[in-house]
């Protein structure tokens, strides 16, 4: 169906009432602005409520005649899908530990079988077969999700935790979305709950070495993680012990135990710069002790470790070092100043690869890296690391030229490291790495159902002149025998931000917009990760204007390849990307049929100006802070989205949120809509749709998501004029 006769298709449908106006006045720097709909944050007032509702029901209304589309995208999804399947089993002392689905079933179950101990380390550390549908022989049925889902409007878990001695399990639950989770134990010999129950904690969570500890973190009242607390089993939760407070309002803290379970390492950092304390859990009783403090402005990791008896930290760090790089350095070189202090290179600084993580096992260091755009593992044995006999980082390689490799698991005792790897048109991969000989063996490729055939699809990179001569890497995949005739609709997928990079991976519900003749890209703007540091510094707070002209310079490219037909291409974004998705509507809303906004940042001005929103503190390494710095407030208020509508033709929108979202309030987007309703010189359709039970990711539950994809990529496929699988080409091969 083409897109003039999907338009003469529609059924009019009328528009709701407009938005009550409510003057409401906010200065800064001189500048006052009237803002109408700011009584919307008013969460629990029943106008605002009915109002969303009564939003929820025109959405549906304008988009009634998808339905079939929607479901026929679903459909897709799910009969491609193996649903009853489960994950290699991961090794972590006596036990081999999975998670498995079935049929029909929402969410995960997490279980687990004995493991063997024969004094071979090659059987020893591999997996018992997986075959889906047939559970692993003495399985043991840790947490089933379904079970405690049931009769609750949301469901996650936000963390889990075995003792070393595997008798007990900590896990997290969240029941509405607002990421503030339940912690329980469960004694997995009994199956029986301990009475230790801990509301109100954030992600993750770890036990001691000698299982009598839990610890845990806690937000403030912004919903930032600020505390690490300590609970001792069968101890009131009043009497839990702060570890550690962040009373700087810019920083984020986290913790986690290191590699060789000796350390608890505490993180505290920006995007900037970080700090570490570390408390020794053999005798926590001494305290914390920190590595770098923070006002030596250095951004770095660490990692605890012991070679030839010594004991030393290896540190991911960027001091003199943009792209960062790794060291060691002695513990007892950390009591020094650091100008005095010696640290021994590892991993130089590399203009062209950005080192992005270290681990360590007992024999080598694993490190995460990016180079050509793409994440990568390489690995260094600790034999020779702090003497003249280190040997050169070794690295697995497929063969395809856009392979996103990552670590999964590298438990510290285990001669192999797991791995996986995807590819935009090859299902993802697992693969065991033999540390001694750098051999793969494959564990696991997941099965795509309905004969699907990678050769169907074509992947490659493509590079978009930006207006001041950057060079845009775009990801590009679509249907093997497309004519390169302009005729074809796309999809541009972006996030630009928090020096996050938006890997080329496999995704089973983009096939529905491929098979229906799609184009789909992935520009890898400026503020993400993918070129290295100084890329993401280039769309970063006064430079923040490049994400959004990296990507509308990357669709004017794709109007002009051949590929793509200008007035057929759409753009998805969510969080920060959906901020993305409103400055370009207002830059040029005339490139775009459509876009979806998902869960979007659009009034990012108003809720950074309110240190007492939900991490909005946070926010000022990453964009500025417009409270004190009149520059910042000055251009953030010439770009954001909800302060730059205009009366222009703007495309058909459609803002997707949640109502219990904590990261980007519901108001947001509410209010975009209300404005841009408002405003816009155009007929098209602009839509709000409000999980009222859902938090950042949407609705719990994976049938649940995916219907909420389906209903994007519906609002997509039908703005293109794309609803109809296309027929099979007689050949794969171009």
């Amino acid at each position: 169906m083409g897109a003039m006769t999907a338009d003469a298709a529609r059924v009019p449908v009328p528009v709701p009432a407009p938005a009550r106006k409510v003057p409401f006045e906010r200065t800064h720097h001189g500048d006052t602005v009237v803002d109408p709909y700011e009584w919307m944050r008013e969460k629990e007032s029943p106008e605002l409520l009915e109002y969303l509702e009564r939003e929820n029901a025109y959405t549906e209304a304008v988009t009634q005649d998808q339905a079939s589309l929607r479901e026929a995208i679903f459909t897709e999804i799910k009969d491609r899908t193996q649903e009853t399947d489960l994950s290699v089993p991961a090794r972590k002392r006596g036990w081999w530990y999975y998670s498995r689905t079935e049929e029909g079933k929402q969410y995960g179950i997490q279980c687990r079988v004995a493991a063997e101990d024969t004094g071979d380390l090659a059987r020893d550390w591999t997996p018992p077969e997986v075959v889906p549908g047939r559970p692993v022989a003495g399985e043991q049925v840790m947490l089933d999700g379904n079970e405690l889902a049931e009769g609750k409007p949301f469901f996650s878990l936000g963390g889990l935790s075995v003792t070393e001695d595997g008798t007990l399990l900590a896990y997290c639950e969240d029941n509405a979305g607002d990421e503030r989770f339940t912690l329980r134990i469960k004694d997995l010999g009994t199956g029986e709950l301990l009475p230790d129950e801990v509301p109100n904690i954030f992600y993750g969570v770890a036990f001691s070495p000698d299982g009598t500890r839990v610890y845990y973190t806690v937000v403030d009242d912004s919903w930032r993680p600020y505390q690490v607390r300590s609970h001792t089993l069968g101890t009131p939760v009043t009497d839990d012990v702060v570890v550690y407070q962040e009373d700087d309002v810019a920083m984020w803290t986290g913790f986690e135990v290191s590699a060789d379970r000796s350390e608890l390492l505490i993180s505290i950092g920006c995007s900037e710069y970080s700090e570490y304390r570390v408390l020794d859990l053999a005798r926590p009783e001494d305290g914390l002790r920190t590595l770098i403090p923070r006002d030596e402005r250095i951004l770095y990791d660490a990692e605890p470790l012991t070679i030839a008896g010594v004991r030393h930290y290896l540190l991911t760090h960027d001091r003199d070092a943009r792209n960062s790089m790794v060291s060691l350095v002695a513990v007892d070189q950390l009591t020094r100043p650091l100008a005095e202090q010696e640290w021994a290179t590892v991993v130089p600084h590399d203009d062209a690869v950005r080192v992005n993580g270290a681990s360590v096992t007992s024999t080598h260091v694993v490190l995460s890296v990016r180079k050509d755009t793409i994440e990568r593992v390489q690995v260094i044995p600790l034999a020779g690391l702090a003497t003249s006999d280190q040997q050169l980082p070794a690295e697995p390689d497929f063969d395809e030229e856009l392979f996103p490799c990552s670590l999964a698991t590298a438990e510290f005792a285990s001669p192999v490291i797991r791995l996986s790897y995807t590819s935009s048109p090859t299902p993802p991969r697992v693969h065991d790495y033999v540390l001694a000989d750098g051999s793969l063996e494959l564990r696991k490729e997941t099965e795509v159902r309905g004969g699907y055939d990678p050769a169907d699809y074509v992947a490659e990179r493509q590079w978009a002149p930006a207006a001041d001569g950057t060079l845009i890497p775009l990801s590009v995949i679509r249907r093997a025998g497309l004519a390169q005739d302009g005729t074809n609709p796309a999809v541009v997928y972006a996030y630009g931000s928090y020096e996050a990079s938006m890997d080329p991976g496999f995704s089973v519900a983009r096939l529905s917009l491929l098979d229906r003749g799609i184009v789909y890209v992935t520009a890898h703007i400026r503020g993400g990760g993918e070129m290295g540091r100084s890329w993401y510094e280039q769309g970063k707070k006064l430079a923040k204007k490049n994400t959004f002209t990296d990507f509308v310079d990357a669709t004017s490219y794709l109007g002009t390849s051949g590929w793509v037909d200008p007035a057929r291409i759409a753009a998805i974004g969510g969080s920060a990307g959906g901020l993305l998705m409103g400055a370009v509507a207002n830059l040029a809303p005339e490139k775009f049929r459509s876009i979806v906004a998902q869960v979007p940042f659009v009034d990012a001005l108003t809720t950074i100006l309110d240190p007492e929103l939900p991490l909005s503190a946070l926010e000022w390494e990453e964009w500025g802070n417009p409270i004190t710095d009149p520059e910042v407030y000055r251009y953030m208020k010439e770009y954001t989205p909800y302060e730059n509508v205009r009366a222009v033709d703007y495309p058909r929108i459609a803002a997707v949120t949640s109502y219990n979202d904590t990261r980007v309030l519901y108001v947001e987007p509410a209010k975009w809509v209300a404005r841009l309703r408002e405003t816009t010189t155009g007929s098209e359709p602009i839509v709000l749709k409000t999980e009222m039970d859902g938090g950042h990711g949407g609705a719990s539950g994976r049938y649940s998501r995916w219907r909420d994809v389906a209903w994007d990529y519906a609002f997509t496929a039908d703005a293109l004029g794309a609803t109809m699988v296309l027929a099979r080409s007689t050949s794969s091969v171009e």
